[in-house]
Order: C-alpha cells, then sequence, then structure tokens
C-alpha cells in the first residue's frame, strides 16, 4: 500500500467536476443505481462529470437525459456543493447539485456508459434505505438537503484517506 500512496503523491492532482440532479415527481426522489469497475452497486441522483468546454448545467442536462431518458428544461440551484478532498489518491472531486424545475419523459436507461443498472422515483424513507451504502458524500448532502430544504445553498466538505476502496476512511469537514 505506501508503494500505491507514494505513486499517488507523484501524480499531479485530478479535479473532477460533477453535476447533481435533484428531481421529484411530487414527494418521491429520481434516484440512479450505477453498477462500479469494481462490481459494487452505489445509489445516487442521476447526474456526472463535467466535459471540456460544457457549463455545469448543460452537462447536468445531458447526464440526466442520457442516463433516465428525463429531460430538464429548467433547473433551480446550486442546492448544495460538496468538495472531496482524496489526499492519498490525488484526487479533489467537486459536486453542485440542482433541482429539476420542469421536466418530461419516461424513464428510458439507454447510458452511453454502461454504469446506470435502474432508475426510479422513491419516496424520501425508500431513498435513505437505498443511499445507505453509497459514499458518506454522496448520502448525507442528499438527505439532508430533502429533510431541511433551506432556502440557502449548503457546503459540504470532505477528506478522504486511503487508496484502496475497501479501506478508505472519510471524515466530514
Amino acid at each position: 500500500m505506501t508503494g500505491q500512496r507514494e505513486n499517488a503523491q507523484k501524480r499531479p492532482a485530478r479535479d473532477w467536476e460533477v453535476a447533481g440532479g435533484v428531481v421529484f415527481r411530487g414527494d418521491q426522489l429520481l434516484l440512479v443505481c450505477n453498477r462500479r469497475r469494481n462490481d459494487s452497486v452505489e445509489w445516487s441522483t442521476p447526474g456526472g462529470v463535467v466535459d471540456p468546454g460544457e457549463t455545469m448545467l448543460e452537462a447536468l442536462r445531458r447526464e440526466v437525459l442520457e442516463e433516465t431518458g428525463i429531460s430538464v428544461d429548467a433547473w433551480a440551484g446550486p442546492l448544495y456543493e460538496i468538495t472531496v478532498d482524496f489526499a492519498d489518491l490525488g484526487w479533489r472531486l467537486r459536486v453542485e447539485a440542482h433541482r429539476a424545475l420542469h421536466w418530461k419523459g419516461e424513464i428510458v436507461l439507454e447510458d452511453p456508459d454502461g454504469i446506470v443498472e435502474h432508475a426510479d422515483f422513491y419516496g424520501l424513507e425508500e431513498c435513505e434505505g437505498r443511499l445507505a451504502h453509497s459514499p458518506r458524500w454522496v448520502r448525507e448532502p442528499l438527505l439532508e438537503w430533502c429533510r431541511r430544504r433551506p432556502d440557502q445553498m449548503l457546503s459540504y466538505r470532505y477528506q478522504v484517506s486511503g487508496v484502496e476502496i475497501d479501506g478508505l476512511a472519510v471524515t466530514r469537514l
């Protein structure tokens, strides 16, 4: 593990920008089930990496459409932002979550990345259960925002240590 950590420290930092879409149908929230490279399953809101040349909202519209088939015409936010520093890997992640104000369409799974295996709308209690095994930086901000629905944007910061997915130590700052 020391060798992996030393290699990670020698690599230039990788900055990721991710857009997350909070989409409601009545009181139910849209979640997607993602199959990761290590074959684990993780639930989240739809969204993904902002590509070079895209704005956050352009990426968000594209990602929600690709992952769910739902087309969003208007967004509010950001509702909350998350920054995660993966010190041992040399990565920094920044996430902005926005709420869909107006959307149309039905759920159709045609994710070009082949990650999304399922998508549907769930009540808050069922969302809590599905998100239970998702990373803290995904689960905590989303559920706290859903419970409180504050007028101002919330900010979350996390520090992640470790290089193995099963051995990560996550600290909320």
